[in-house]
């Protein structure tokens, strides 16, 4: 069965599913989400979670589906290479022992896609003329697949790591904030100029450097944060965040009790800066705690720079496991306004960065590093630390944001 996108979304009134039934059927879908201009409808032109496989392949296995087949559209930029999604799927395939099962999930090159649509009402081509037109349909595809895979399996164990500093106060001491940084990269994966190790260096050595350095500073303070603070270490971020997930499902004080989380995933490693970025502060009242420290910091705050606002950034890190578990939650990222750099010329080093450098195998200490621009990034984040250590009043998620549920849930279970 051919499902447009595989996308249900009730609150933009979209449903791929829309009167059919898919039960013990292969569902066959394009990747991506549709196209808008209109930023109250799929975000405009950014993309929403609808648009992440992982979401769709869900859909399907909650509407019977036996299986699920992802088109992708080979085009320009992120995804637009075949070469792309063979390295996606090059690793080890990873998930917690409680994990249910999944069904079979396929990613099929476009080429050899066609044959889905062999003596269907359309074909592929007439598919992707659709959805450039935005008239894309559901219908049934002719055709029988079967599939048959060798596979190896095993289990083995990895642990997340945690450390707990108590807080002065009598009665906030009881209450917890938990700054997290993964430790995982990707391994050993496909090589590349014969190099195979996939270091992480930046992502995410320099993040967890920094969380040990501030664990071992507030340690040594004369006069501990009124609350206490959890540093966490997490496992198998890279895998789908499956050591933030872990935790939250159990965790080591209660979820009513932890009032953020601040989650760090890379630091700032090109130049010293002005501006910095909260990735997922305006979902809560962390951002008036942030906006207040880069006052006091002589910093300004900015949104994610353009280049960049492309991708749904607080959904790719362990942060969102903690907001989906009611707790808000953070990324802080350095800005753009660097301090030596014109702006323009930042950003491409950025994207340059990005296209060559990360997760590959030369993530890794060759690179050139500013010490002094990961020093003040540690700073900030310290800085914020503390004062989320020593506020009377714990943040609040926003009015409308989906995660306040969850907070209420986890504050009615104390009771």
């Amino acid at each position: 069965m051919f499902v447009g996108y595989g996308i249900s979304a009730p609150e933009f009134a979209y449903n791929d599913y829309q009167a059919l039934n898919v039960e013990g059927k292969i569902v066959v879908f394009l990747s991506g989400e549709p196209a808008s201009a209109d930023p109250s409808y799929f975000d405009g032109a950014l993309p929403t979670l609808h648009s992440f496989p992982e979401i769709k392949q869900k859909i399907a296995l909650a509407r019977g589906a036996a299986g699920s087949i992802m088109i992708p559209a080979l085009q320009s930029g992120p995804g637009g290479d075949w070469r792309y999604w063979q390295q996606e799927f090059a690793f080890e395939d990873v998930s917690l022992f409680y994990f249910v099962a999944g069904n079979l999930s396929v990613v099929m090159n476009p080429q050899a896609a066609q044959r889905l649509f062999n003596d269907a009402p359309y074909s592929l081509q007439q598919i992707f003329e659709m959805e450039a037109t935005k008239s894309l349909r559901s219908f049934q595809l002719p055709v029988l697949a079967t599939f048959r895979g060798s596979f190896q399996q095993r289990d083995f164990l990895a642990a997340n790591v945690i450390g707990m500093l108590e807080g002065s106060d009598s009665e906030l001491k009881n209450s917890y904030v938990v700054i997290s940084a993964h430790y995982d990269h990707l391994g050993v994966g496909p090589a590349i100029k014969a190099d195979s190790i996939y270091n992480g260096v930046f992502d995410n050595a320099a993040g967890v450097a920094a969380v040990l350095e501030m664990a071992k500073v507030f340690a040594a303070m004369p006069e501990k944060p009124k609350r206490s603070l959890i540093f966490l270490f997490t496992t198998g971020e890279e895998k789908g965040l499956l050591g933030s997930t872990y935790y939250v499902e159990n965790p080591v004080a209660p979820l009513y009790k932890t009032i953020a989380n601040v989650n760090v995933d890379g630091l700032a490693m090109f130049d010293t800066f002005n501006d910095i970025v909260g990735v997922g502060a305006e979902l809560s009242t962390l951002d008036g705690l942030l906006q207040q420290l880069a006052c006091e910091l002589d910093l300004s705050v900015s949104a994610i720079p353009a280049p960049f606002a492309s991708s749904p950034a607080f959904a790719r890190s362990d942060q969102i496991a903690f907001a989906k578990a009611g707790i808000p939650a953070l990324l802080i990222m350095e800005g753009s306004n660097y301090r030596n750099t014109p702006r323009e010329a930042g950003l491409r080093r950025l994207i340059e960065w990005g296209r060559r450098i990360y997760h590959t195998p030369f993530d890794d200490l060759a690179q050139p590093i500013n010490m002094k621009a990961a020093q003040q990034h540690g700073q900030i984040l310290f800085a914020f630390c503390c004062m989320l250590a020593n506020v009377e009043a714990a943040p609040q998620w926003k009015k409308g944001v989906p995660y306040f549920n969850a907070r209420m849930q986890s504050i009615a279970e104390k009771r």
